[in-house]
């Protein structure tokens, strides 16, 4: 059980959290520093925190491998549906470390305290969302783990481990705000199946992660403004340095603009020019 004396700070809760492999303490290690953090029981730092690790803690299972080793998934069938949920769930995951390591690995920039409300209340959301994907794949017969999954989150991340402005960029405005482009329609299609449970589960997911990109933005945005650049400008060339390929259209213009992404961010990244 994750006690209370495990948590020595926001940023040492955020780390216990990282650290554990035990994925029911994960998550609920990542919301309780969450909420004590919003009641201002916890102070930012402290020196007994843990060091922070260079790699979040994982069970045995999946098995990690290269994102082309994990095949395409039909929706029509159970076993698809299943292999969906299973990639979701792993997103969902590695969102949960992503939130707490930008908490815990940026914990002495000169940033305000609502940078840290922000980025807790993803990690307590991206909590959220793992444990509801988990049950619905319980529901089914299956259980996070039971198929390989990629290593490519992370790794995206792990590029920017010293820079916020790129951790910024990565993170919520390109992998986050690729879930806003591909969700509407894996929403429609579980719906078509008629698993209208997996669908509604997909529906928060959306309507939070539109939240998520929107912290992404504001705080980008704050960055640039304090150091005098151009956010689209500085958004694009952190891409080009810390971002391996080109984003993918389609995208859903009207959600990424609702949470302050704006085309001109992202339209020269494209790797066709009409896309």
């Amino acid at each position: 059980m994750a006690g209370e004396f495990s948590i020595t700070s926001l940023r040492g809760g955020a780390t216990a959290a990282i650290l554990s492999a035990d994925l029911d303490i994960k998550t609920r290690l990542a919301q309780d520093t969450a909420t004590r953090w919003f009641a201002r029981r916890l102070s930012l730092r402290s020196p007994l925190d843990p060091p922070l690790p260079e790699r979040p803690g994982r069970p045995a299972k999946p098995e990690l491998v290269p994102p082309k080793a994990v095949g395409k998934r039909s929706l029509h069938t159970a076993s698809g549906r299943i292999a969906t949920l299973h990639a979701i769930a792993h997103i969902e995951l590695n969102a949960v470390d992503l939130a707490l390591d930008i908490v815990a690995r940026f914990a002495t920039e000169p940033v305000p305290n609502s940078f840290f409300d922000g980025w807790m209340q993803v990690a307590f959301e991206e909590a959220k969302h793992f444990r509801m994907v988990r049950a619905r794949l319980n529901d089914m017969g299956a259980d996070y783990g039971d198929m390989p999954a990629h290593d490519g989150l992370w790794q995206a991340a792990h590029s920017t481990r010293n820079d916020l402005t790129a951790r910024l960029a990565v993170v919520p405005l390109i992998l986050e705000a690729r879930g806003l482009d591909v969700t509407p329609s894996l929403q429609t299609k579980m719906r078509e199946t008629g698993d209208l449970e997996s669908a509604a589960i997909l529906d928060v997911i959306y309507n939070d992660e539109k939240g998520h990109v929107a912290i992404g933005a504001k705080w980008f945005r704050f960055l640039c403004a304090r150091e005098r650049k151009d956010p689209a400008a500085t958004f694009q060339q952190l891409v080009r340095t810390n971002f391996r390929g080109s984003l993918k259209a389609p995208f859903n213009d009207i959600a990424r603009a609702e949470a302050g992404l704006t085309p001109s961010f992202y339209r020269s990244l494209t790797s066709t020019s009409h896309a």
